[in-house]
């Protein structure tokens, strides 16, 4: 009966006027796919190859370094290691390695740095200089790093292959309001996704628009706005989706599946346009399982 049951929402879905349009979901990867990789880092060494393809992190392991995981955090993350099982085939294997992301290995490992207070800058540093060192990836050997919002992810290529850093703001506390809830469920997710897609960030101008993807966010200028404060994080909440669209979980499954040699070249767009109802149908059964529930935004439009 709950076969038929689900059987009977996916053809309702598929074949009703609020289904998703080909031509909006193609265009959409397009603005979120198609792109060339920023090389203007003062000092990185550019004779350094780059090859960008989603999959590539499939079934690397995730180090969280900084501090223990909030209960609210290893929430979303054990949700996500679900979601890109169910898309890639592959495990996602996660420990928790301390203070030190040299503590997390070489290897396919994706670090993952939680705080809760005042960005740890200096941990930054220490762990983007050890990525450098041990990936070779010719980033400036003087400096210090900073982070530039409560929620950051960077990818970097080097010559012993690449390396990604998370670092995410969570909660300090154990009872949330739905305020704090959503927001911290909000970077956590969107940082997340991007790291594992490749997928950029969609600017949508329009403010009465439904969102459709995690991707799209409405400009905003929050510079002056501590970002622990009530009125950071009521802008950020509403500036787009607090957690993945259908869209969203349609591209990861066509990451997962495109015979493309990079997911940012024209090849991969076709892909999409060519398989869009196996996608669609992918995203709506991987949806339907209930524990993934906290990635989605039920408001997208889909």
């Amino acid at each position: 009966m709950r076969v038929l049951w689900f059987l009977s929402l996916v053809i309702a879905l598929v074949s009703s006027p609020l289904a998703a349009d080909r031509a909006a979901y193609v265009d959409l990867a397009r603005r979120g796919w198609s792109y060339e990789l920023r090389t203007t880092m003062v000092g990185r060494d550019l004779s350094i190859p780059v090859h960008i393809h989603g999959k590539d992190l499939a079934g690397a392991s995730l180090c969280l370094v900084g501090e223990r995981p909030h209960e609210a955090s290893i929430t979303i993350i054990n949700a996500f290691r679900s979601l890109a099982l169910h898309a890639f085939g592959k495990r996602m294997p996660m420990r928790y390695a301390g203070r030190s992301a040299a503590n997390c290995g070489s290897g396919r490992t994706v670090v993952l740095r939680l705080y809760s207070g005042h960005p740890p800058n200096r941990d930054l540093s220490a762990d983007l200089r050890w990525m450098n060192k041990v990936y070779q990836l010719g980033l400036p050997a003087r400096g210090d790093f900073a982070a530039s919002s409560p929620a950051m992810a960077q990818t970097f290529f080097g010559r012993r292959g690449q390396g990604t850093h998370i670092m995410v703001k969570q909660p300090a506390l154990n009872e949330l309001g739905s305020l704090e809830t959503a927001f911290y469920k909000s970077i956590l997710i969107e940082e997340l996704f991007q790291s594992f897609t490749f997928g950029m960030d969609i600017l949508l101008f329009d403010r009465t628009a439904a969102f459709q993807s995690k991707l799209q966010e409405t400009p905003l200028n929050l510079h002056r706005l501590p970002w622990s404060s009530r009125a950071f994080m009521r802008a950020l909440v509403s500036s787009n989706p607090t957690g993945l669209c259908t869209f969203d979980v349609f591209m990861l499954h066509a990451v997962a599946e495109a015979p493309v040699d990079q997911t940012t070249e024209p090849g991969f767009i076709d892909y999409v346009d060519q398989n869009y109802d196996q996608l669609f149908a992918r995203a709506l059964a991987t949806m339907a399982d209930p524990q993934l529930a906290a990635l989605f935004d039920p408001t997208c439009r889909l």
